[in-house]
């Protein structure tokens, strides 16, 4: 995700109910249904559950069939596929609400029997004032506020097992995280009985989603314009004893947060989505068949696998492009643009951006294996829909900017980075957002560079660390979403690339690459990528990971003083100079330092930084002029230039006490924007 265009990156159905039974049951009911309702055709084979969503004028019921498995599917898995999905949609724009049904098969990955499961309900973050989402964000993330007059939610209208029992009683919302009763973005639901390991159980589920006006990655914008995303009940993640370190197994369970993002698991989605005829949908997977039109109304069917999210966009207004795009290290995929027309002139920047970014990520980590990447431009207006990712499609700024800069690109190609860093290895965004979002913009920091010319000035970008943080932290412990940025994004890339300077390029792209080979289609966490870092360079890395990563330390050495006399030595004149170098922060075993003297003279060692300050005793016929630490700006982490540098420019008797003096008064008054 991409966060206010700083480089800060700011989702199917087998069960036991029958047709048969549907219409046993209407009769019982008094009602009468028109079979030709009927969307999809039963599958064979196998026992399919019916899923009933209400058609646009929410007076009839249509009950609408899981489509069939298709035939194109990936020949071996590439991830465990602990969930599948089979889902069907129904989009109304008039009442802005989504009617969902969704029959969801999950399998016990652990060693224990399973009493509960446990579902993410996103939309119900929107709902009030007081979820812990809106209290934590003020109702406000990036620069999108929340409409008061649009709250968002989700009602779970019923859910049945296998034998048809009613589940609805056995639900209950927790709140794990903070004890807040006014919020329900997590669900508990009590089984009736226990999934053992290596067993699956199969739910059917009905529910409705009111949309709020678009923000936070959900909603409707005024022109027709549907960003669908976190809008379906998402199994949470079950974590088997020694994933992520994890001692003994158990549902990893949190809420939707202001800052936080997801963590969900492997698996298959097999997805319908009716919307009026005139709109065009943008979808995670690719499709299974054109779409089918009936009534005014269109219905388009996408598959997905090894995917752990499913995301969707529909307007009216898209202008769609598409095109093939290969390399040596990319078999094969289809690019599909969905532009805002606004944005229609520059169709071929976000193609040509969009080829780059999968061209290089691809050869600099992995391959990227899916056959489709969706790229939708939300439309003015839209803001609260940009710059995010999901599975085989992501989304770019809105089309505000008429005349955009290299921005479009950047967050193309951020975003698409997500597809590696997130999509298939899947950290866990609540509690190690760093491993997706750090690693993101430190990809997307080369390529700009390497494709665009644009190099980061990541001094600079140093300097803006003033809240400094463990980047190991869950994501809503961060003091306010200002740290969270500072830290997730900007800080994280900064210690990766801190890291390459230590052990150089080409040692760095084996970290990277072999990290990604280990890890994709998984559940990774920091200890893992340190692992990594550790058998490719063959070295530990406590100390660093210790101050940087699980510790908020940033590096900051300062010219303390300089201190002169001029003595007479053999009828020569010689200028005797003590310069104090202390250490304020972290502790770096080569720290470069240059003393230039006013006859051009330069001098430059290296302190091991060992203890807290080091004296450092020079003598020459020339006075020393200045003395600066890091001079070639190697230092990446060292936040605080302004201690830095000294100048020794005033009689030597009072040299010492001016500089020590303007290094204090700059400090006290500028120190807090650390330069």
């Amino acid at each position: 995700m991409l966060v206010n265009g700083v480089n800060n990156r700011m989702k199917p159905i087998p069960a036991s109910r029958s047709v048969l039974w549907i219409v046993a049951v209407l009769l019982v009911c008094g009602l009468t249904i028109t079979l030709h309702a009927l969307l999809f055709p039963k599958q064979t084979g196998q026992t399919i559950a019916v899923s009933s969503l209400n058609e646009p004028d929410g007076n009839n019921a249509i009950p609408l069939e899981p489509p069939k498995t298709p035939e194109k599917t990936t020949e071996t898995p590439l991830s465990n596929r602990i969930v599948e999905y089979h889902m069907s949609a129904v989009l109304q724009p008039d009442s802005k609400t989504l009617l969902g049904a969704q029959t969801v098969t999950w399998e016990n990955p652990g060693k224990k029997p399973v009493s509960e499961l446990y579902f993410h309900l996103y939309p119900n973050a929107f709902e009030s004032k007081k979820t812990t989402f809106n209290r934590e964000s003020g109702g406000k993330l990036r620069d999108t506020e929340m409409k008061g007059d649009t709250n968002g939610s989700m009602s779970i209208q019923s859910i049945v097992n296998q034998q048809g029992m009613d589940l609805l009683p056995r639900i209950s919302y927790v709140q794990p995280d903070d004890g807040n009763a006014s919020d329900r973005t997590l669900m508990k639901l009590e089984l009736p009985q226990t999934v053992g390991p290596g067993q699956k159980v199969t739910l059917t589920m009905k529910y409705a989603v009111k949309l709020p006006y678009v923000y936070a990655r959900m909603g409707y914008a005024d022109n027709d314009f549907y960003m669908i995303g976190q809008w379906f009940p998402k199994v949470a993640v079950y974590e088997p004893a020694g994933m992520r370190g994890r001692e003994e197994e158990g549902w990893n369970l949190h809420q939707y947060h202001g800052n936080s993002e997801f963590y969900a698991d492997f698996g298959i989605f097999d997805v319908k989505i009716k919307v009026p005829s005139s709109y065009v949908v943008a979808a995670t997977g690719f499709p299974t068949k054109p779409a089918a039109e009936d009534k005014g109304y269109k219905t388009y069917s996408f598959y997905a696998d090894d995917v752990h999210d499913f995301a969707w966009a529909a307007s009216p207004n898209f202008k769609y492009f598409e095109e093939p795009f290969s390399t040596p290290d990319l078999p094969g995929v289809r690019i599909k643009l969905y532009l805002d027309p606004k944005h229609e002139p520059y169709k071929n920047r976000y193609m040509l951006a969009a080829k780059k970014a999968l061209s290089r990520y691809s050869e600099w980590y992995g391959t990227y294996p899916y056959s489709t990447l969706s790229i939708v431009v939300p439309p003015e207006g839209g803001d609260g829909a940009g710059g995010m990712e999901y599975p085989n499609l992501v989304t770019a700024w809105s089309a505000s900017d008429e005349k955009p800069s290299l921005e479009l690109e950047r967050v193309v190609v951020h975003e698409i980075g997500h597809q590696f860093f997130y999509g298939m290895v899947a950290s866990n965004e609540f509690e190690e957002a760093w491993l997706d979002e750090g690693f993101t913009s430190y990809a997307e920091d080369k390529l700009m560079e390497k494709e665009y010319g644009v190099r980061s000035n990541l001094p600079l970008e140093g300097s803006y660390m003033t809240a400094p943080a463990p980047l190991k932290k869950n994501a809503w412990d961060y003091g306010s979403h200002g740290q969270y940025a500072e830290n997730v994004y900007t800080r994280s890339k900064l210690v990766l690339s801190a890291l390459e300077k230590e052990v150089g390029t080409a040692t760095m792209n084996k970290i990277m690459r072999t990290y990604f080979s280990r890890w994709k289609f998984k559940h990774p966490s920091t200890q893992d990528f340190q692992k990594t870092v550790e058998d490719v360079t063959k070295r530990k890395w406590d100390d660093f990971f210790n101050q940087y990563v699980y510790g908020g330390m940033m590096i900051d050495y300062a010219v303390e003083s300089i201190r002169m006399r001029k003595t007479e030595q053999q009828g020569q004149t010689v200028y005797e100079s003590e310069v104090l170098i202390r250490k304020r922060g972290a502790q770096h075993d080569a720290v470069p330092i240059r003393f230039h003297f006013s006859d051009g003279t330069k001098l430059d060692k290296t302190w091991n930084s060992d203890g807290t300050e080091t004296l450092y005793k020079l003598s020459h016929s020339a006075p020393v002029d200045w003395v600066m630490i890091d001079p070639d700006r190697n230092l990446i982490l060292e936040n605080k230039h302004m201690n830095n540098f000294m100048k020794a420019e005033v009689d030597p008797k009072w040299n010492a006490r001016w500089n020590i003096g303007i290094d204090k008064i700059l400090e006290t008054l500028f120190g807090w924007v650390a330069w």
